[in-house]
């Protein structure tokens, strides 16, 4: 794949002039703050600042709160820790968190949370959904760690407060704002594989307003993800992926603010096909593919104003979102398959602060979800078709000394399904000043998404448009301890069912994929353990495990690892003159689907446990320019996360990286 010399140049120069200003916080970025007083003249704001991990930005249609006073399950993995692992790829943190179960190849990534599908997860970034209405959900395997971002993932159903894409939980990724972090971050990196990757950021803000900009390119020629039967498993798998983004804020009148968010992301790359020839030797498996490429294009941006009365306790928030996602797929004779999918949303919220801990708030959502195929016979259809949806939220909160209630109502009201009426409630009490427990339940709905609905690949796949919305129910109980005063650990137990899972059925006598709705219930139930650790003052752990039981009907899901672990285990120099992070990530056995039978019916596979190991180092060269290193995939793992695709192997990378 190509280098991309300007990125390289423009960060170059961004290394050799930085200024001697390293960072606040021991290098480290500071905590989000949040204006909590003050008088009304401009710039006589009281900021209160809290660590990234201890803030919820998604678990309220309202502002930002404590995780303390949050009643479900919820983990942020803060910039500090992206940056300590040297994340690249937000799919690979994901593995990070318990619950969460990550399976990916070339043109798809998908996240399962709590044994959910893949389109049963919200994906925000920076507020907006950026989910594909094609497929109904995000390629998480596109979103790039940009300089000062963070994650956070809540756990559970969500449609209370988000709809029918969040009934099994919401990823939000957020960028930085300039006042959050002003100045430029640049980082550049070369590595095996002919993998280049930069990142570029600057962040400004002034009296009564911010902005940031920033830029992640990644080009690698990558590695062969077929076996190497009857000679092929030699063709790499190379990508480039763009990212550019920008956001900015900017106070017009006292109590009056505008902001704005626009984000554009191309990915390019090669993928490999499975052989469909029944006679072949190889039939079912992934073979070499040459000519076989795609390229996605997904351009996002929001608008919103925020107004404040009655001295800051009720706001009016309004905002407008679009979102326009195109997918091009290419083969020897040229484009095979091409959709484009697009949304535009309006959203209102309306949240008064009825006294210091009680918290009211409305909220209105409506939706336009569209969808047009552009492969000339591809599809059942050659039109545009649209579903519309109308949402309204009640919500309240109360955080109190020892304890805190949550509760959430909504109702869609759709154009094609019928009705739908979600709910969440949860509860959380102080024991003592170090011991919490909580419990929350909630409800769920997932409508069809178009290509389940319209879908057609000719002697493959054919839609299904009388396929209903899946139906879920969950709850969980849960203790938060914290331990010695440098530790934390939360323990959770969960359980839910799903009504009407679609799933794909090969009806005789030609066997043609369809999806349908189950009649059975498809159960999930698992404990999570979360551990954070500072051990002394120079070494950080943090851990994760779950134990995952998924079945439908009796019969163990796909995809869904029994248990998933990870422990990353970072050690600090005095005065962060450098580090040095150990990530271990264990993937249990899970089962997957082969089409390895001439009759096209999936044959139920073993997909073998594996262990990764990643490891890297910092050194700060400069007040302002480090240096840094980092292998993956340390022992060579051989493995698969779906059948037949065989994962990267061992990687390296050398980089710089400067903040001025």
């Amino acid at each position: 794949m190509k280098n991309f010399a300007l990125l390289g140049s423009v960060a170059a120069a961004a290394l050799v002039w930085a200024a001697p200003v390293w960072a606040q916080e021991d290098g480290r970025m500071p905590g989000q703050c949040y204006v909590t007083g003050g008088s009304d003249e401009p710039g006589s704001e009281v900021w209160t600042c809290y660590p990234g991990k201890d803030i919820l930005v998604a678990a309220s249609r309202d502002a930002a709160f404590l995780r303390e006073d949050y009643t479900g399950s919820a983990l942020v993995i803060t910039s500090e820790q992206l940056e300590d692992r040297q994340t690249r790829d937000i799919a690979d943190v994901l593995r990070d968190v318990p619950g969460v179960a990550v399976a990916g190849v070339a043109g798809q990534t998908q996240i399962r949370l709590r044994g959910a599908e893949a389109n049963h997860v919200l994906v925000l970034v920076d507020g907006i959904e950026v989910s594909d209405p094609f497929a109904g959900e995000f390629d998480i395997g596109t979103l790039q760690a940009e300089p000062g971002a963070r994650v956070e993932v809540l756990r559970g159903p969500q449609s209370a407060l988000y709809g029918p894409d969040a009934i099994g939980g919401v990823v939000a990724y957020q960028t930085l704002s300039g006042r959050g972090r002003a100045g430029v971050d640049a980082r550049l990196e070369g590595g095996t594989q002919g993998t280049v990757n930069g990142a570029l950021r600057y962040g400004t803000s002034g009296n009564g307003w911010d902005a940031a900009l920033s830029a992640v390119v990644v080009s690698t020629d990558g590695q062969p993800n077929a076996r190497p039967i009857n000679g092929g498993g030699t063709r790499d798998i190379g990508r480039d992926s763009y990212t550019l983004s920008g956001k900015g804020s900017v106070e017009v009148a006292e109590g009056l603010a505008l902001r704005a968010v626009a984000r554009f992301i191309r990915t390019e790359g090669q993928f490999n096909d499975q052989d469909f020839d029944s006679t072949s030797p190889t039939f079912g498996f992934v073979i070499d593919s040459p000519q076989t490429r795609f390229t996605n294009e997904a351009i996002y941006a929001l608008v919103g104003a925020r107004a404040e009365a009655m001295d800051g306790r009720w706001t009016h928030d309004l905002s407008a979102q679009v979102a326009d996602i195109t997918r091009d797929t290419f083969g020897p004779f040229g484009r095979s398959n091409s959709s484009e999918g697009d949304r535009f949303k309006v959203s209102y919220v309306s949240a008064f602060r009825l006294a210091d801990e009680h918290n009211l708030t409305f909220a209105a959502d409506y939706e336009v979800e569209g969808f047009r195929n552009t492969t000339p016979g591809g599809f059942a259809f050659g039109g545009r078709r649209e579903i519309e949806q109308l949402g309204f939220v009640g919500e309240y909160r109360y955080a109190g000394e020892a304890f805190d209630v949550s509760a959430a109502i909504r109702h869609d009201i759709n154009d094609r399904f019928r009705d739908a009426t979600t709910f969440r409630v949860g509860a959380g009490y102080r024991i003592t000043d170090t011991t919490r427990v909580r419990a929350a339940a909630g409800s769920g709905v997932k409508n069809p998404g178009f290509f389940e609905l319209f879908g057609f690949v000719d002697g493959r796949f054919i839609g299904n448009d009388a396929l209903r919305p899946e139906k879920s129910t969950g709850w969980e109980v849960g203790l938060d301890q914290q331990i010695g005063g440098s530790a934390t650990l939360a323990v959770t137990y969960f359980d839910s069912e799903l009504e009407g899972e679609i799933f794909t059925t090969f009806p005789a006598p030609d066997f043609i994929a369809t999806p349908a709705n189950r009649t059975t219930t498809s159960d999930q139930r698992g404990i999570e353990v979360a551990l954070n650790a500072r051990i002394r003052r120079q070494w950080s752990l943090d851990a994760a495990y779950s134990w995952l039981d998924a079945e439908e009907n009796g019969i163990e899901e796909v995809r869904r690892p029994r248990h998933i672990a990870s422990a990353a285990l970072t050690w600090t120099a005095p005065g962060d003159t450098a580090s040095a992070t150990l990530v271990v990530r264990h993937n249990g056995r899970a089962l997957d689907d082969a089409f390895t039978d001439p009759s096209f019916v999936p044959v139920r596979v073993r997909l073998d446990a594996y262990t990764l190991v990643n490891f890297n180092a910092r050194l700060r060269l400069t007040d302002s320019v480090g240096a840094f290193a980092r292998v993956e995939n340390l022992l060579g793992e051989d493995y698969e996360q779906v059948f037949s695709f065989v994962s990267p192997g061992r990687s390296a990378a050398l980089g710089l990286e400067a903040r001025f």
